[in-house]
């Protein structure tokens, strides 16, 4: 029986995340509606030794204002009674289950971090390999983001908690309640990383075509 929980698609009436007016990137100023970005859909995985969430966010240029979108977010419970190798079946079968149905442009995953637990850091390690390995035989691009980074692309402060990641992820994608469970908020909050990433990148990169 599969352990995910899955939320509805939430349509959000009012835009929660502006690239409108104006915007520096570096020394430079510009006005960021006359930078074309294209919309995508990323699929966030916050890796779990007992708890695997995922997160499906859409960047929606249709509205007058672009904005992001929460389609799903989910978590993978691991029991404690299986087998080590039973456990990486279960995330890799289910992770596929999952790209399969939301069909995402690309996924985003933290970057793996150092432990004094050798133990725990293998065993993290073990998971993070076998949502990687979904995502290659999905064919799909894989971005890793460090935490620091993570947390200050959301919330803007790299050493934040768990409740100010929650608070931000809900305010972002204009949920009437926090994410849950915390690792579901934090896959939604890798994903908007991505996201806010991709989009600076390709406004830096059409800009240097202006300059040249």
């Amino acid at each position: 029986m599969s352990a995910i929980s899955i939320l509805p698609s939430l349509e959000i009436e009012e835009p929660t995340r502006s690239w409108g007016g104006v915007t520096r990137l570096g020394d430079i100023i510009v006005d960021a509606a006359a930078v074309h970005l294209d919309a995508m859909r990323v699929f966030g995985i916050d890796c779990g030794t007992e708890i695997t969430g995922f997160g499906v966010v859409e960047s929606d240029d249709t509205s007058r204002e672009p904005r992001l979108v929460c389609k799903a977010m989910g978590a993978i419970r691991l029991k404690k009674t299986r087998t080590t190798s039973e456990r990486l079946e279960q995330v890799f079968h289910e992770l596929t289950s999952e790209l399969e149905r939301w069909q995402p442009d690309a996924v985003a995953i933290e970057e793996v971090f150092y432990s004094v637990n050798a133990k725990s850091a293998l065993k993290l390690g073990q998971v993070r390999g076998v949502a990687l390995l979904a995502a290659a035989c999905k064919k799909l691009p894989v971005a890793e983001y460090a935490p620091l980074k993570i947390k200050s692309s959301v919330v803007g402060y790299g050493l934040a908690k768990k409740g100010q990641v929650q608070f931000m992820v809900a305010r972002l994608l204009g949920l009437a309640e926090l994410p849950e469970p915390a690792d579901a908020a934090d896959a939604l909050a890798i994903a908007i990383c991505h996201i806010h990433t991709a989009q600076t990148l390709a406004m830096q990169g059409q800009l240097q075509g202006v300059a040249r």
